[in-house]
């Protein structure tokens, strides 16, 4: 995978109280493209975090359905993957989301 695919496929990190749990048991949530795959995902983790990941877990997340003046809307979906890291592996940069 090229450098430039890389940077698109994380979107950026997906901080709720969920997630901070989650970083607990070495699991990291991230917003990523609508068209990244496992494989894609796992290579970016390692290539920027420099970090071996165990496994990937994506969810696709519908958008929800609004009522407006004009009917119905929808707002937009998005999908994010939860990364397990490998034992004794963590991220620093998600310390100040806990």
């Amino acid at each position: 995978m090229n450098q430039e695919r890389v940077f698109k496929v994380l979107l950026g990190p997906h901080v709720t109280e969920k997630a901070a749990m989650a970083a607990e048991r070495n699991q990291y949530v991230f917003k990523v493209a609508d068209d990244a795959t496992k494989p894609e995902i796992k290579v970016a983790v390692q290539e920027l975090f420099g970090k071996k990941v165990d496994r990937v877990q994506v969810l696709n997340i519908k958008g929800k359905t609004k009522r407006s003046a004009n009917g119905l809307g929808q707002r937009k979906g998005y999908r994010k993957a939860y990364v397990t890291l490998a034992a004794g592996e963590t991220l620093e940069d998600f310390s100040g989301a806990e």
